[in-house]
C-alpha cells in the first residue's frame, strides 16, 4: 500500500501542478494604468501584478497603508499642462497562489485627479527598468469626448488580468500617453474596482516539489529524481552551451574524462550560482535588481566562450605547424587546457534557472532549506547529466570518423574548424547580450 501511495504521489507530481506561476515570468512587475475621463473629472486606476520574486522583496511594503501615496508620487498626471495631484479614492491588495508555494500579489488604486480639461498627458515612473507587460489605457464617458490619444480606448490584458498568449514574448511596454478631449457636463464617476480575479497563473513542474507536504523518505527520494528530470529537460531548451560543449572537446581532443569533468563544473557553477542569486535578493535587493544580472552573467558567459575558442584554435593551428614532425602525437595527452575545460564548464552553468531560484526562495520561505538545496542539487546533475551526455556523444563521433577511410586532411582539420566554430558561436552571443546592457 505504502508502495502504491509514492507511485501515486510520482504520477501527481508529474502531471500538471496546482502550484501557479505567473505567465510573464517569475521576475516580473506588470502595471497598468487607465486614464478616466468622465464627464467633467479625471479619475486614474493603477494596477500592479507582482510575480513571484518580486511578491517575496516587495510583499511587505506593497501591504503597508501608504503604498498609494509612495505610488503616486511618481505618477505624472497633467491637465492643460499643469501636473494634479492624485487623491486616493479606493485601494485593494489581493494575494494569489504562485510557483512554489510562493504568492503573487496584486494592487489596485483609484485616483482621483480632478477636475478635467482640454488636453491630459501622464507618465508613469515608477519601477523603471523592471521588466513586465506595461499599458496605457485613456478612455472617456457620461459625456465626456476623446479628440486625439496616443494610447488605446481598451486594455489588450483585461487590465492585468488576462494576459494574451501571442505577445507574451513581446509584453506591452507603454508607460506614458497624451490625449485632447472636450470636457462633459454630468458629475464624474470613478472605476469600481470590482471583484473580478486577477490573471491566472499557470506552471508547476519542479517548482511544485518545494512545496509538497507529509514529506516522507520515499516522496523525498521521488522528489529528488523528479528534480534531476526536470534539470535534464531545462537543459535541452535552447542555451547552457550545448553546441559550444560538442565543439570544444572536438576541437581540443577530448576525452571521456573530460566530458565528465565538465559536467561536474556546470553541477557546481549552477548550483552556486542559485544561491548567490539569492544571497543577492536577500541582501542586497535594495541595490541590485536580480534580473537586472542575466545580462550581464550572458556577456561574461560569451567572452568566455571566445576566449577559449581562441585558446583552442591557437593551440591547433600551432600543431598544424608541426604536423610533419614525426614526434606529434607524443603531444595529443597535452592538447587539453584545464582552463579551458573549466572555462567551457562555468559558460554552461553560469546562467542561474529562474525555476531553481523560485524553489530557492520557496524553500527559504517554508523553512526547508536543507530540502530545497537538495531539490537544487538534483536539478543542477540533471541539467549537467544533458551537457554531459553530449559531450560523450561528440567524443565517440570523433572517434568514429577518424576510424572511416576519408581524407587525411579533412580529419585532421576536423579540431581546427570545431576551435573557429566555438569562436564564432562566442561572438554571436557576446552580440547578442550587448543590447540587453544598455
Amino acid at each position: 500500500m505504502r508502495r502504491l501511495a509514492v507511485v501515486l504521489a510520482g504520477i501527481a507530481l508529474l502531471a500538471p501542478a496546482s502550484a501557479l506561476a505567473h505567465p510573464l515570468g517569475n521576475f516580473t512587475i506588470n502595471r497598468y494604468a487607465g486614464v478616466e475621463l468622465s464627464g467633467s473629472r479625471v479619475y486614474l486606476h493603477y494596477a500592479v501584478d507582482l510575480a513571484e520574486i518580486p511578491t517575496y522583496q516587495e510583499g511587505t511594503r506593497f501591504r503597508r497603508p501608504g503604498i498609494a501615496r509612495e505610488l503616486a508620487a511618481r505618477l505624472h498626471l497633467t491637465v492643460d499642462g499643469d501636473r494634479v495631484p492624485l487623491r486616493v479614492l479606493s485601494k485593494q491588495v489581493r494575494r494569489r497562489p504562485g510557483a512554489g508555494g510562493l504568492p503573487t500579489l496584486r494592487l489596485d488604486v483609484v485616483y482621483d485627479a480632478g477636475r478635467s480639461g482640454r488636453s491630459v498627458a501622464f507618465r508613469d515612473a515608477n519601477f523603471a527598468g523592471r521588466l513586465g507587460w506595461k499599458e496605457v489605457v485613456v478612455r472617456a464617458d457620461r459625456g465626456a469626448q476623446l479628440l486625439t490619444s496616443t494610447a488605446p480606448e481598451r486594455s489588450a490584458s483585461d487590465e492585468l488580468r488576462s494576459y494574451p498568449k501571442d505577445l507574451l514574448q513581446e509584453p506591452a511596454d507603454s508607460t506614458s500617453a497624451k490625449a485632447t478631449l472636450r470636457p462633459g457636463t454630468l458629475p464624474g464617476v470613478p472605476p469600481a474596482l470590482g471583484s473580478n480575479p486577477a490573471a491566472a497563473h499557470q506552471g508547476g513542474g519542479f517548482e511544485s516539489l518545494i512545496a509538497r507536504e507529509d514529506l516522507g523518505p520515499g516522496l523525498i527520494l521521488l522528489s529528488l529524481a523528479l528534480a534531476l528530470f526536470w534539470g535534464a529537460a531545462h537543459a535541452l531548451t535552447p542555451g547552457h552551451g550545448k553546441a559550444i560543449v560538442a565543439a570544444y572537446l572536438v576541437g581540443s581532443r577530448g576525452k571521456a574524462r573530460h566530458a565528465l569533468a565538465l559536467g561536474g563544473i556546470v553541477t557546481v557553477t549552477h548550483t552556486i550560482g542559485v544561491f548567490a542569486l539569492g544571497v543577492v535578493t536577500l541582501a542586497l535587493s535594495e541595490f541590485v535588481v536580480p534580473e537586472d544580472l542575466y545580462p550581464w552573467l550572458n556577456l561574461v558567459s560569451a567572452l568566455l566562450v571566445v576566449g577559449v575558442g581562441l585558446g583552442v584554435l591557437r593551440r591547433r593551428l600551432r600543431r598544424s605547424r608541426h604536423h610533419n614532425d614525426d614526434h606529434h602525437h607524443h603531444h595529443h595527452n597535452h592538447d587539453h587546457s584545464p582552463r579551458g575545460l573549466i572555462a567551457v564548464g562555468i559558460s554552461g552553468g553560469i546562467l542561474p534557472c529562474p525555476t531553481a531560484f523560485v524553489v530557492l526562495l520557496a524553500a527559504i520561505s517554508l523553512h526547508r532549506v536543507g530540502f530545497g538545496l537538495l531539490l537544487i542539487v538534483a536539478f543542477s546533475l540533471g541539467l549537467a547529466s544533458v551537457i554531459t551526455g553530449i559531450g560523450l556523444l561528440a567524443i565517440s563521433a570523433k572517434q568514429l570518423f577518424s576510424r572511416m577511410s576519408f581524407e587525411g586532411a579533412v580529419v585532421r582539420a576536423l579540431p581546427a574548424v570545431s576551435a573557429a566554430a566555438i569562436v564564432a558561436l562566442g561572438l554571436v552571443m557576446t552580440v547578442r547580450s550587448l543590447p540587453t546592457l544598455t
